[in-house]
């Protein structure tokens, strides 16, 4: 039987950037999310096969990635206690650790198309739980719009839940891929070593005030205090991996130049904002009629970068 699902990646406006348990990836903190609509996965789960193969973008994959993948299934396996042989087969239309939470649409959508392989009753919010096995950021994948991924303090209660599934808020994102290539540092590493910094517990500290005031930003349709809070966020995060020891960064060049280009386009009237992930490529946070001018001023100091525009995406969906 064949269950194909789509699930689109989200970037954290509030950072989710270390967990308490690996196992259950379980975060430290509590993060706000957008889900995206231009990247995101399209899965198929098939069940009663003669081996296990995972199939991406055409190819087979194996090794550690497709290890990863056989695990995650077969841990879902054993918590319904079902069984059966089984190819993963995706199609993912984002940059895989890039910075581009890849992560987040893969396995939130490989948690559907498992649900819907087996026929499970499982309620969204268990979804998003059963995603959260997988990656930390795929609970919140499950949902569009803007969400919130609560840290909880056990398996059962760290789940996310939608504060806006369709947002008027008048919000583009511009992703400036910068590189594409994998990341040296995988996000798991940094996270780790991050904890390390002296500045990691008073982030933890401000989480809760954090996230207070993007809800009230979200509530209250405020694009601009919107844009800072994501700013500070991002600019908290890469500052503590910076501070840790030993410090390291995800910044490229580019990188730096793109933020220099966006505090500039503010000071001179056009209002825009950064936010960046574990990885190279910036993520700007626009209004609409500011897209085209903001991409004439990127490009012309990067003029070979990509970039891609989205606006908010949906959560889960069933193709066939």
């Amino acid at each position: 039987m064949k269950n194909t699902a789509r699930a689109h990646t989200n970037i954290a406006l509030i950072k989710y950037w270390g967990k308490k348990d690996a196992d259950l990836r379980l975060p430290l903190m509590s993060s706000i999310s957008m889900t995206l609509d231009a990247f995101y996965t399209d899965t198929s789960l098939i069940i009663d096969t003669e081996d296990k193969k995972f199939i991406l973008n055409g190819q087979e994959v194996t090794g550690q990635a497709a290890n990863r993948v056989f695990a995650y299934v077969e841990r879902l396996q054993k918590l319904f206690n079902v069984s059966g042989n089984f190819h993963v087969i995706s199609d993912n239309h984002v940059p895989t650790a890039a910075g581009l939470a890849s992560s987040s649409s893969a396995f939130a959508v490989l948690a559907a198309s498992f649900v819907k392989a087996y026929n499970l009753s499982i309620s969204t919010k268990g979804l998003s739980i059963l995603a959260r096995l997988g990656s930390g950021s795929a609970t919140r994948s499950v949902y569009g719009g803007f969400v919130k991924w609560n840290k909880g303090t056990n398996s059962s209660n760290s789940f996310a839940e939608v504060i806006e599934e369709k947002p008027q808020m008048d919000l583009r994102l511009l992703a400036v891929e910068v590189n594409v290539a994998e990341k040296k540092l995988s996000s798991t590493e940094g996270m780790k070593l991050a904890q390390t910094s002296p500045f990691f517990k008073p982030w933890i500290a401000r989480n809760d005030e954090e996230i207070e005031q993007m809800e009230t930003a979200i509530k209250n349709n405020d694009f601009t205090k919107l844009g800072q809070l994501a700013e500070l966020s991002a600019s908290e995060m890469h500052a503590i991996n910076l501070a840790a020891q030993p410090g390291f960064t995800y910044f490229a060049n580019e990188t730096l130049e793109i933020i220099k280009l966006i505090q500039e386009l503010r000071n001179n009237g056009l209002e825009c904002y950064y936010t960046i992930d574990a990885g190279p490529n910036v993520k700007i946070l626009c209004q609409k009629n500011s897209c085209s001018d903001i991409k004439k001023y990127v490009k012309n100091i990067l003029p070979n970068v990509k970039i891609v525009e989205a606006g908010f995406g949906p959560g889960i969906t069933y193709l066939y």
